[in-house]
């Protein structure tokens, strides 16, 4: 009898010591114990769950959200900092004329090219959101939007080497040092006579590249 009654409240005891290690879970509706919540629970509002209202923004705007890095730290200057920094760089007239040429048909693509991702990603959103996501029409959504970013990248960084193209070495590394970049890693810029052919003297204007 004794037995019994003793195996009965451990019986009972076994939930409570459970939650007390922290093995059981919380109550209805509450995340159990030990488990974090998601890192992307905060994005479950967003209009399209892969980009951010900023995202967003920058796109339709034609920034480059980094997009140039790998030319902008490897001695390329980008045309929009040439333009804003042309008095200390010691543009010409006609400098000024082909960089703002270079960046005005950069920021023409990169808005097109971003509002058409944006709309790519939308309807990749939408597949999910719809529950219509199979093997053919993801395949289909997810490679027109790597095609959209490939082109937004390269759109950028072709940008990049048309600007260089116009300035001498002395202006490329002049905009080094203004951006900060003179002693990092990956500055040393290797000179090509057939890329810079005519471009050693401020007033000389190369053709744009790309």
């Amino acid at each position: 009898m004794i037995r019994t009654a003793l195996a009965g409240l451990a019986i009972l005891a076994a939930p409570l010591a459970l939650a007390a290690t922290g093995t059981g879970t919380g109550p209805a509706g509450t995340q159990p114990t030990g488990i974090e919540p998601s890192p992307y629970v905060d994005l479950t509002g967003r209009e399209i769950k892969a980009l951010s209202a900023e995202e967003i923004g920058e796109l339709h705007a034609g920034e480059g959200m980094g997009l140039a890095l790998p030319a902008e730290l490897n001695g390329y200057p980008g045309p929009r900092h040439v333009l804003d920094m042309g008095d200390e760089l010691g543009l010409s007239a006609e400098q000024r004329t082909a960089v703002q040429r270079q960046f005005d048909s950069m920021h023409r693509d990169a808005v097109a090219l971003g509002g058409e991702l944006i709309e790519a990603e939308s309807r990749l959103d939408r597949l999910f959101a719809d529950r219509q996501a199979a093997p053919d029409s993801l395949r289909a959504a997810v490679d027109e939007v790597g095609r959209l970013r490939a082109a937004l990248r390269y759109t950028h960084l072709d940008a990049h080497v048309a600007t260089r193209a116009l300035l001498s070495e002395e202006q490329i590394q002049r905009y080094d040092e203004l951006r900060g970049y003179a002693d990092g890693a990956g500055m040393e810029h290797h000179h090509d006579p057939a890329s810079h052919h005519g471009h050693h003297g401020h007033g000389s204007v190369g053709q744009p590249g790309g």
